[in-house]
């Protein structure tokens, strides 16, 4: 009889394992949501995708294995930008991975709740989004991409390669709350150097176009390309303008030299998405992005086009380009 009674326990237990194990299988993935200030065919973009997914397996994260990524593509469209982060909040995923000010506002406005890692937000305290970088205290926390002071460096490597300019102007968006800094720092370097501070306000192609086009009407002019969506989405236009008018450019990012840009200063863009899956990973491990402090990079890369030097009728300074981490020939 204890037997019998044993076999059929046995039995009843064996059957039920194919359910258990689907049950277990069927288990839903992870989510996180991805969401960029820029196309989906932006090169950077595909880098910055790249990065953070090979960032995310080596930490054992494999997508459609162990996590879901659901992708939002609003570029540097504000309306579109809130509609993806409304999309995205609906999902609930456990956290969000964005990069630029677009979309981190709008993914602000859409959630309280949901974790956020952001990444290239310059100065997140005065966008609102953390408490301190130390101490974020929301649901937001991030890798910034530099400080404001880096408006002056611009201006110093742009002058060291073209000491004949007296004018630059400073472009950047009026509606991203960098500008204001970046100004600021611009303007207070350009008196040491006696140099005229322009700045130039980008909403959009038309303003790009009569801006730099101003630029040429008079000789010694430069530009300071400022870190904000419109740098990439008008950057075919900002580069063809600029080598047109023979004006030397400084960019923030090596996509912008590789594309035919004279030269940039600025981090490495992919690096600081590999970066944020740090943060994702942590945050999925119950982490709480209040406690994550901002992070800022190690090391900021200098880039020289050596070809749109020489188109432009520039000769690179011996001592400039032995400091070069790449030149482009």
């Amino acid at each position: 009889m204890r037997r019998r009674h044993f076999i059929t326990a046995a039995g009843s237990a064996a059957a039920f394992w194919p359910f258990a194990a689907s049950a277990q299988q069927a288990k839903p993935l992870p989510r996180i949501g991805f969401m960029l200030s820029a196309p989906e065919s932006d090169p950077q973009s595909q880098a910055q995708l790249a990065a953070f997914r090979s960032g995310l397996e080596v930490l054992g994260w494999k997508e459609g294995q162990t996590i879901q990524i659901d992708f939002r593509w609003p570029g540097t469209d504000v309306s579109r930008a809130r509609a993806s982060a409304a999309e995205l909040a609906r999902l609930a995923p456990a956290v969000i991975m964005c990069g630029g000010t677009v979309a981190s506002t709008a993914l602000h406005e859409a959630t309280t709740t949901i974790p956020i890692v952001f990444v290239n937000v310059t100065d997140p305290v005065a966008g609102g989004f953390v408490e301190s970088l130390a101490r974020p205290g929301g649901n937001m926390t991030g890798f910034t991409p530099f400080e404001y002071e880096i408006s002056g460096k611009w201006l110093q490597l742009l002058k060291e390669l073209a000491p004949r300019i007296t004018r630059v102007a400073l472009l950047g968006d009026p509606n991203n709350h960098n500008f204001k800094g970046f100004q600021k720092s611009f303007e207070s370097v350009a008196k040491q150097m006696s140099v005229e501070p322009i700045s130039v306000a980008i909403r959009d192609a038309g303003d790009v176009e009569s801006g730099i086009r101003s630029m040429a009407t008079a000789p010694n002019g430069g530009l300071i390309i400022s870190a904000a969506a419109f740098s990439i989405t008008h950057r075919p236009l900002i580069v063809a303008m600029a080598n047109k008018y023979k004006l030397p450019a400084i960019y923030w990012t090596r996509v912008q030299v590789v594309g035919g840009g004279l030269m940039s200063y600025g981090p490495d863009i992919p690096d600081l998405a590999r970066q944020a899956t740090t943060y994702v990973d942590r945050i999925l491990k119950g982490a709480k992005p209040s406690e994550l402090p901002v992070q800022a990079p190690i090391k900021l890369q200098l880039l020289i086009n050596a070809a749109t030097a020489k188109a432009i009728d520039l000769a690179i300074p011996p001592a400039l380009l032995a400091r070069a981490d790449e030149v482009i020939e």
